[in-house]
């Protein structure tokens, strides 16, 4: 069993982005970096342009974080472009702009979110995208995947959503630490404690659970 807990315990991987996304506008290809400038400055002829080429980070953003059919989805996606907007002054030239755009928007969602079930509003499909490292399983594998998935949601619940969000932004949509420090509005610090508290106690709950026990072992002979 040991084997299978990497399935939402595993070191962190590199974030994938999702195979889909929604194709953005045409429009002139301008340097980020005059095109910050411009923003800052207040010159409202840039205004549309800067929303333009935000918006396909944070539609994704808010699709991994939401999944595809939720009822907030657009309106927090409105809201994270005007937040964007307002907060270019504090973007400071460390990461790329799509790495600050993806973590301004985590945090928009975030504060919206955290307090929500996990198993009543994360995607099982979004989920089992994300840490499925190759391959789509299909037939039996894939529903024995999917039991796994809803059992470790629950789990991942009782954590409480402090140390359940640290291991889900890390460990599953793999945000770094100082992403998810910003996401939260925590220090590093007190994100890297809550990781770290949130995978004990998630692995804890896994090793007393033998119904999912059960299903880790079916999994390792559909594996096979």
């Amino acid at each position: 069993m040991a084997d299978t807990l990497f399935v939402l315990g595993g070191p962190r991987r590199q974030r994938r982005e999702l195979s889909d996304p929604i194709p953005s506008p045409a429009r002139p290809v301008v340097d980020d970096a005059k095109l910050i400038a411009e923003v800052r400055a207040g010159n409202p002829a840039v205004a549309d342009l800067f929303c333009q080429r935000v918006l396909p980070v944070v539609d994704r953003t808010v699709r991994r974080l939401l999944g595809r059919d939720d009822n907030d989805r657009e309106d927090l996606t409105q809201i994270a472009v005007i937040e964007l907007v307002k907060a270019i002054g504090r973007f400071r030239e460390e990461s790329s702009l799509d790495t600050w755009v993806s973590a301004v928007t985590a945090h928009v969602v975030y504060k919206q979110i955290r307090r929500r079930p996990l198993e009543r509003h994360l995607s099982l499909d979004l989920v089992q995208e994300e840490i499925l490292q190759s391959g789509r399983p299909t037939g039996e594998a894939a529903f024995a995947i999917r039991e796994v998935l809803t059992r470790m949601l629950r789990h991942l619940d009782g954590l409480g959503e402090k140390l359940a969000w640290s291991f889900i932004l890390h460990d599953v949509f793999g945000h770094s630490l100082t992403e998810v420090a910003q996401i939260m509005g925590v220090s590093e610090a007190a994100a890297q404690s809550r990781l770290v508290r949130g995978r004990a106690r998630l692995h804890k709950r896994i090793a007393d659970d033998p119904e999912l026990a059960e299903l880790f072992v079916d999994l390792e002979r559909l594996a096979r």
